[in-house]
């Protein structure tokens, strides 16, 4: 599961850590930008959209051709190819990662990709709750309870909610409801999409809510992200982990936008 899921989007990404791989990257040198313009072909025998660079199509690491399911979604990965510069540096394509991944891995497995989400959603982030002090309960509860309602009310979903980090068993029936809507969704790139929103928040939750349009993109960022900004306001922030989250967000509002763009 996690070698389908593994940075299968190019031989230059080198850890999952976005941060290290930054750095990585910095000292082995990056292709230079070989072509002059990045633009999208429909593929009429496939009907699906492919990205080309100077008409010639672009293949992924698998040597599969590098071809999406919408044209706004192809436009985001031809968008990517366009905005580099002097080098071609694969950490500032986060859209291309993720269609990588869906074409060489996630589609040569679906259901592995779909169990490893529900597993999320079994200890999802949402059902535990703070014990104190209050005011971080408050927020974890302004942030978080739309999210269960609305799994409840939409997906029929009945999650527990617990106190602490003690595991608690969550009801099959609701663990089954997941399972049903993703598998009305498991198309490939869509899969990929919300694997990687999943593991970027800890909740599958919070990734199915902002595809769903129950929640922006920024909305669940910071529902995600509720301890973590109590922690700052109390202590503040380190340097490094600002710049590790900010490759993380940028990673997570990717995959939304693609997600949108499949719609």
């Amino acid at each position: 599961m996690r070698d389908i899921l593994s940075d299968l989007d190019t031989p230059f990404v080198s850890d999952e850590n976005p941060m290290k791989r930054a750095q990585k990257q910095m000292r082995t040198p990056l292709p230079k930008r070989f072509y002059k313009t990045a633009h999208v072909e429909r593929d009429i025998a496939t009907d699906t959209f492919a990205v080309q660079l100077d008409g010639k199509p672009v293949r992924t690491p698998g040597r599969a051709l590098l071809a999406l399911p919408s044209e706004a979604a192809a436009r985001l990965v031809a968008d990517e190819f366009e905005a580099q510069k002097e080098e071609i540096n694969p950490f500032d394509m986060p859209v291309l990662r993720i269609a990588n991944t869906a074409i060489d891995g996630v589609a040569t497995d679906t259901q592995a990709v779909l169990e490893d989400i529900l597993r999320y959603s079994s200890s999802d982030l949402v059902c535990y709750r703070a014990d104190g002090p209050e005011s971080l309960v408050e927020r974890q509860n302004e942030a978080w309870d739309r999210i269960v309602d609305w799994a409840r009310a939409s997906l029929g979903a009945r999650f527990v909610l617990a106190e602490g980090i003690v595991h608690v068993d969550q009801p099959r029936e609701a663990i089954g409801a997941i399972g049903i809507h993703l598998k009305m969704r498991d198309e490939p790139f869509r899969l990929s999409a919300l694997h990687v929103m999943t593991t970027l928040t800890g909740s599958a939750l919070i990734a199915l809510a902002v595809d769903a349009g129950e929640l922006t993109a920024e909305e669940g960022w910071a529902a995600a992200h509720v301890d973590e900004d109590w922690n700052i306001a109390q202590w503040g922030e380190d340097a490094d982990a600002a710049k590790m989250r900010a490759a993380k967000k940028r990673d997570m509002l990717a995959a939304a936008r693609l997600l949108a763009a499949l719609n």
